[in-house]
């Protein structure tokens, strides 16, 4: 028996206009549950162009289909629809569009949006003829309006759904023991007003933002530090407000599961919602998060729905297009680079957004593939996507920066505090992960058996050790980790050269002028900037490669007035910038020479030293 289609059109008047209303009603996993939908569960793997089987249950009653990729063009137009194979509906569309408001208002052209969302719904059987009207007609009805009323107050107060009051569930006790625990934060010499922001947020935001917080993405709303906000949340793990955990990332959706430790980690993961593998790297594919302890809050991490647009926010326009088939965008980006590629497709097309842009584009994918050629549109474009293929293809169009509110793996392993607090991080034996690009330093104490015999053992060692605090120091004021000690050497590791450079110069004028009654001690160093590949050894998170395997022998050509860098650590422009700074500081001397391990190459390195009464390089450059 087939039944008549329903259809339901609602049109909302909202103060708010689509861009800031976007991120709160494209955010359809937040919006299934706000207007009480029940928890959703996927069944497998994505299938062709990111189909998902999903399931949930429904006063007992088993709902079973097949949805559609989402389509939409940010911030207008979403839909998607649903093929349903278990349940009373057959099938399901939703199609939501905002408009900017164009009607005067008072003599003043509108702000708001004007929000339209439409609901067809085919039954399959008698009861589902029966729910519809009662479910989607009534209900649902009701808790939309209330809900976009919601998330228009929201927008038009520029809040995020993470920092409105929720219903809160402290487990028993709870709520006693994070002030308690916020007051040691304080003892702990985290400011007071950072700990009031923190305990705030775990107090008030709901389970979406707390099982997933992002550090920087804290610092940037409350306006403060970024560092100062990553250092409170490591100090808050380890008295036990929060727990750490590092977030996968997919190169293609940008999402992916999440693991306790990086003892969990691979190099290699399969990613459920694209049906890809990729290698892991920790420059890009890793991010450090972090959610309550469970002794405070208990976070569920249930989903309400799997492909939403917001799931994905680095993705402007995505529409499924038929085998030769059209279709036209009228679309607003922002300025900068994107790709646009169809799904599964490792090719795609550049794109360059800028003002000059042409204003209409053709966008075709065939067999022959993608033009290698970066094409310039406007920021205001008429784009037109072409499938010229004989199969169905899924057109994503994707900004290609990535965002800088990630704290990566790389960045976080290679900051002291890190490594002192959460020693026991490291990667399971054997495991092989790319870090990206890390500055490399060696040091060395020059002459220090001939210290042990003139001064004695006892007294050289504790110089020695005296020695190890300096250079930490110097290390981590320079946000740099300090390794590993080798002897009387020291491994070190910074995300940017200028920042080695300057520490190595302090460390070596503090060594060379200690307190009075102290003996001098010259320090050795080498730096070399490249990949490297994170391991463990000895039970602590560790490197090697080529990078670092040069930059141990960079130190070995060092004097100990000086520090022998790269031409890699040279050419950094903030290297460059700070030896023009401190030209009358600091002098450079070029060299060549061949090092062991590297046959029949001859490397070219700078000597970097301090000219005779030269200042402190930290109080120079600030």
């Amino acid at each position: 028996m087939s039944f008549q289609e329903f259809h339901y059109h609602w049109e909302f008047d909202l103060e708010s206009s689509p861009e800031k209303l976007w991120p709160l009603v494209a955010d359809t996993n937040r919006f299934n549950r706000d207007t009480g939908v029940p928890a959703v569960e996927a069944l497998g793997d994505a299938t062709k162009n990111a189909r998902r089987r999903l399931r949930l249950t429904s006063f007992g009653i088993p709902i079973e289909w097949e949805e559609q990729p989402f389509e939409w063009v940010r911030p207008q137009r979403f839909g998607v629809i649903r093929r349903y194979t278990k349940g009373p509906l057959a099938e399901l569309r939703v199609l939501a569009q905002l408009t900017p408001r164009a009607e005067l208002q008072h003599g003043a052209p509108a702000t708001g949006t004007k929000l339209v969302y439409e609901v067809w719904a085919k039954p399959k059987n008698i009861l589902g003829l029966l729910a519809i009207p009662i479910q989607i007609g009534i209900i649902s009805r009701r808790e939309f309006a209330r809900t976009f009323r919601q998330y228009d107050s929201q927008a038009q107060q520029d809040e995020l759904s993470a920092n409105v009051a929720a219903k809160v569930e402290f487990v028993p006790g709870g709520r006693p023991r994070l002030v308690r625990l916020g007051e040691r934060l304080v003892e702990d010499e985290v400011s007071e007003d950072l700990v009031a922001l923190l305990v705030d947020h775990i107090e008030n935001a709901d389970d979406f933002a707390l099982s997933r917080i992002r550090p920087y993405q804290l610092a940037d709303r409350w306006e403060q530090p970024r560092r100062d906000v990553l250092c409170a949340c490591f100090r808050a793990t380890r008295i036990g407000i929060l727990d750490l955990q590092w977030n996968l990332i997919c190169p293609m959706c940008r999402g992916g599961g999440a693991a306790e430790s990086l003892k969990e980690l691979s190099s290699n993961v399969h990613c459920a919602g694209c049906n890809i593998d990729f290698n892991v790297n920790f420059e890009q594919s890793v991010e450090l998060t972090f959610r309550p302890n469970p002794s405070i809050r208990e976070v569920k991490t249930e989903s309400f729905c799997i492909g939403g647009p917001q799931i994905t926010p680095h993705i402007a326009a995505q529409q499924l297009l038929a085998p030769h088939s059209r279709r036209s965008i009228n679309i607003q980006l922002e300025l900068g680079r994107y790709r646009l590629r169809t799904m599964n497709d490792i090719a795609w097309q550049h794109l360059l957004v800028t003002k000059q842009g042409i204003c209409d584009a053709v966008l075709r994918a065939s067999p022959s593939g993608w033009s290698e050629k970066e094409l310039e549109i406007s920021n205001c474009s008429d784009l037109q996507f072409e499938n010229a293929t004989d199969d169905e293809q899924l057109f994503i169009l994707e900004r290609t920066q990535w965002s800088d509110e990630a704290a990566t793996a790389a960045e976080v392993t290679a900051l002291q505090m890190f490594r002192d607090l959460f020693a026991s991080e490291a990667l399971r034996p054997g495991e092989q992960i790319s870090v990206g690009t890390l500055t490399v330093l060696f040091t060395d104490l020059k002459n220090s058996t001939r210290l042990y015999r003139e001064i004695g053992d006892a007294t050289a060692f504790g110089r020695v050790m005296n020695h190890f605090d300096i250079l930490k120091q110097a290390i981590a004021d320079e946000d740099g980790a300090l390794v590993k000690t080798i002897g009387d050497a020291v491994m070190a590791v910074f995300r940017r050269p200028a920042a080695a450079l300057r520490a190595m110069l302090v460390a070596q004028q503090r060594l060379a002028s200690p307190t009075e009654g102290m003996q001098p001690l010259t320090l050795k160093a080498g730096l070399h900037t490249g990949p490297c590949i994170a391991v463990t050894l000895n039970d602590r998170l560790d490197y090697f490669g080529s990078t670092v395997n040069l930059a141990a022998r960079l130190e070995g050509q060092s004097t100990g007035d000086d520090v022998v860098i790269s031409t890699a650590v040279y050419s950094d422009p903030e290297v460059a910038e700070l030896l023009s700074e401190s030209e009358e500081k600091l002098s450079t001397t070029r060299f060549e020479i061949p090092l062991k391990g590297f046959s029949e190459e001859r490397f070219e390195l700078w000597r970097v030293s301090r000219t005779a009464g030269s200042a402190d390089v930290s109080s120079a450059t600030g």
